[in-house]
């Protein structure tokens, strides 16, 4: 993701829910992606295991885009030429990349105009957050100096006003700007919300855990009411259940005080992780194939152990691969100082 400003290092913390919203994320595409949302039925007594683990593990993970987005507001997003590039350049590495390594393997599926749809990683993409926080990157500077330059009542009324916006209007009265939060809207609003908390003094280890316990309550209140209204309402991201949970998990978060070179490192290769699991062609050709003949071929514990296993194989198997991918960076601008030096 483009890199961020305003706090200097790398908060461990925070860089530890960056991991668990991109776990969150693989979880909700294994379960409500691959199998369909679970369907109300209106009494847990008259659910199966099966409908209750899905309905658990959706209301659990339904929050790893809007946390992973409010990290970027504590932040701050700070916008330069060579950081859009760098944005760009690591969608683009790969949305093509994972399409030549295919073809590859596989000759006879190559097509110039299927590669320049993958090159046109902005306006032809699966992947709505990519040109969603691309559009958010361009309006961040703008943000932030409204953060900036207003008195925290002011912008307390105004980061209220967002979410009275896109909850009572967006997600109550399904208007199209922000019906169900897969909009560059829902960005902004958790982007200042982010940016809000950044500024509230942070919480202690009591009040983290209060938060937390406010997270399953929230979660809870996902699932109960994913019982008696539409699915795709109950697990809008801009749902008032879901934005609490958001918002209680990040405080859980913003409590801890730890430092981890390795929490880092694996934090960095985060947002490749969406790249590579959610690219058409690993996605369509075997992600969520694999989830779903898993889910009907095994019994739930089986699954439950599998579906765990291959979330952290793509996590692993992925962090290695941008890991390559940073190194490489890193060496072509090593060579390029030295020839420029010389």
């Amino acid at each position: 993701m483009a890199e961020i400003s305003g706090r200097g290092e790398r908060e461990s913390n925070l860089e530890a829910l960056r991991i668990v919203s991109m776990l969150m994320v693989l979880a909700v595409h294994a379960d409500g992606a691959s199998l369909g949302l679970p369907l109300p039925k209106g009494e847990w007594d008259a659910l199966t295991a099966r409908e209750i683990w899905r309905t658990v593990v959706e209301s659990l993970a339904i929050i790893g885009v809007n946390c992973f987005t409010m990290i970027s507001g504590y932040f701050g997003i700070s916008l330069r030429p060579r950081k859009v590039m760098a944005y760009l350049g690591i969608v683009l590495f790969y949305s093509c990349g994972i399409y030549l390594v295919f073809c590859a393997a596989n000759p006879a599926e190559f097509s110039w105009t299927k590669l320049a749809e993958y090159a046109r990683v902005i306006t032809c993409n699966d992947l709505w957050y990519v040109p969603a926080y691309f559009a958010l990157m361009i309006v961040a500077p703008c943000l932030n100096r409204i953060a900036a330059v207003m008195p925290w009542r002011g912008f307390s009324m105004l980061v209220f006003a967002l979410v009275w916006l896109n909850v009572f209007l967006g997600w109550g009265l399904g208007m199209e700007f922000n019906p169900t939060g897969y909009t560059v809207v829902q960005l902004i609003m958790m982007y200042m919300l982010g940016r809000w908390l950044g500024m509230c003094p942070r919480p202690g280890r009591v009040a983290g855990y209060v938060a937390l316990g406010v997270y399953v309550l929230a979660a809870g209140a996902v699932a109960v009411s994913s019982l008696h209204i539409e699915s795709s309402r109950a697990y809008a991201y801009n749902s008032p259940a879901v934005l609490v949970e958001s918002i209680a998990l990040f405080l859980f978060f913003t409590s801890l005080q730890f430092r981890s070179v390795w929490v880092n490192r694996l934090a960095a290769s985060a947002f490749a992780v969406y790249l590579i699991h959610k690219h058409p062609i690993v996605w369509v050709r075997w992600m969520k194939p694999t989830v779903i003949n898993l889910w009907n071929s095994m019994g739930l514990t089986a699954f439950t152990f599998s579906v765990i296993g291959m979330i952290a194989g793509i996590c692993l198997t992925c962090h290695l691969i941008d890991s390559a991918r940073r190194l490489a960076v890193k060496a072509c601008s090593i060579i390029k100082t030295v020839c420029i030096t010389r």
